[in-house]
């Protein structure tokens, strides 16, 4: 089973926001290691594709001037793996920026089953079992109590809920 992310826009409700809810799977992207600044046009992240693309750019033209060679190209590979681990995060940062919010996360096994999940929590309201887990709608106050623990700043790699 993979993990999903739900990002619902901030003006959205009850069925609007079931139509326009994003589901990004959070994880590696193979397309996103392939095609990196492709990619991440694809997703919308324009500067991150330019940066993405100039960092590649330039990693390669270094590696031709001092001779690197092999080296050269496998810095180049390291920008397209971190393109390809990280792609969901930069993605998922690009839509909190827009005003988006984080509804909850889902464990399926692809992006329709996630969409059925979520949509049957949001409009229905029912439970879903399986032998994971189990989502209800009364868990959907995820994101308001996640967003008011981690509301300060964070220095580093981690943001600790409740500290700065």
């Amino acid at each position: 089973m993979a993990r999903f992310v739900v990002m619902e826009p901030e003006t959205a409700l009850g069925t609007d926001a079931v139509s326009q809810a994003r589901i990004v799977r959070d994880g590696f992207s193979l397309l996103g290691f392939v095609f990196p600044p492709l990619w991440l046009l694809w997703h919308g992240l324009v500067i991150e594709a330019v940066l993405t693309f100039a960092a590649m750019f330039g990693v390669g033209a270094i590696g031709e001037a001092l001779g690197l060679g092999l080296a050269g190209s496998l810095l180049s590979l390291l920008l397209s793996f971190y393109v390809g681990l990280e792609g969901s995060a930069l993605w998922l940062a690009a839509l909190r920026r827009r005003g988006w919010r984080e509804w909850g996360v889902l464990d399926a096994d692809s992006v329709a089953d996630a969409e059925t999940r979520y949509a049957a929590v949001v409009l229905g309201g029912d439970e879903i079992e399986d032998d994971k887990a189990v989502l209800s709608a009364a868990d959907a106050p995820w994101a308001a109590r996640r967003q008011r623990l981690s509301a300060g700043p964070a220095l580093g790699l981690f943001n600790y809920p409740g500290r700065s």
